[in-house]
């Protein structure tokens, strides 16, 4: 179990007493601009939050903040550094705009061990005079690009905490070429200090498969749910009254070269699946692993 330290990445917190729970939102672009051929809702930006409140999402990584305000949805944000200077201003500007926490892309991977040291702590100084979360996520191209690295980075500096969005690893390591449940086990240190999930499941050759109406009896589907629940418990473990851990659903378009084209009868490419309908889905997966890791804990914790 993780021991906080003076300096520790805040978890977020709605003020109140209730027990540590999972809040489940979706980032922005897994809502703005989907194909009116889906069930995707279409319309302006208030439009769309008002459907993914109505769908049951509580709030939006990337959603205007006053519209979200008004809305009754939380908003929280992202954002990358590159150089450790761009710590600070990022932090102002997201504690300033009421943004809850930051998710960061970190670097572009090729830095050395003390280049790294230099940008995580400008990101912890950066938290902690602003008093906003700032959680570095686990993504290809940066810092975090590969597991050792990340390991040794949260070795190194116990005081982090992570933005999990494991596809990058698990489609781009291919862990399951190899003893996948001794990589779990080598991954707890960041397991443990996982306080945001960008959510999106791949399998070993795609970063962002459709998993159809249930991602039941797919064993990369069951290694994900592991690897949440695995962080859940390490949420669960060290949270306070008040504590969420905010969990996105993250599938995006192809023009990034996210989600996989196919074929239409009329020749046409269309997306292969319906990332409204998974992210609803990704929700349910989500709370269903948050209540098994309850269990492993023995916690009272809630998810809505």
């Amino acid at each position: 179990m993780t021991t906080p330290i003076a300096n520790t990445i805040a978890n977020t917190n709605d003020g109140t007493t209730r027990a540590p729970r999972l809040r489940v939102d979706i980032n922005a672009g897994n809502l703005f601009g989907l194909p009116a051929y889906t069930s995707a809702p279409q319309g302006d930006e208030r439009a769309l939050l008002s459907a993914a409140k109505a769908a049951g999402f509580e709030g939006v990584q990337g959603g205007n903040p006053a519209l979200c305000r008004e809305l009754g949805l939380g908003f929280t944000t992202g954002g990358r550094v590159n150089q450790p200077a761009e710590a600070e201003p990022h932090a102002a500007q997201a504690a300033d705009a009421g943004f809850a926490c930051s998710t960061l892309h970190v670097g572009w991977g090729h830095e050395d061990d003390d280049t790294i040291a230099r940008l995580v702590e400008a990101i912890l100084a950066a938290s902690q005079k602003h008093r906003l979360p700032i959680y570095i996520e686990t993504h290809r191209a940066t810092i975090t690009q590969d597991t050792w690295r990340t390991v040794q980075m949260v070795n190194r500096f116990p005081e982090v905490r992570i933005n999990a969005d494991f596809s990058h690893w698990y489609t781009g390591l291919e862990m399951v070429y190899g003893d996948i449940e001794a990589k779990f086990d080598f991954l707890a240190p960041v397991f443990e200090r996982v306080r945001f999930v960008h959510g999106r499941i791949g399998d070993p050759g795609c970063i962002q498969r459709d998993i159809g109406a249930t991602g039941e009896g797919l064993t990369y589907v069951d290694h994900f749910k592991e690897m949440w629940t695995r962080s859940f418990v390490g949420f669960l473990k060290t949270a306070k009254p008040g504590d969420y851990l905010s969990f996105n659903p993250e599938l995006l378009q192809p023009g990034i070269y996210y989600a996989r084209l196919k074929r239409a009868a009329d020749g046409s490419e269309i997306e292969e699946g319906d990332r409204w309908q998974q992210a609803i889905l990704y929700g349910r997966i989500a709370r269903a692993c948050f209540a098994e890791a309850q269990k492993r804990v023995g916690g009272t914790a809630t998810a809505r």
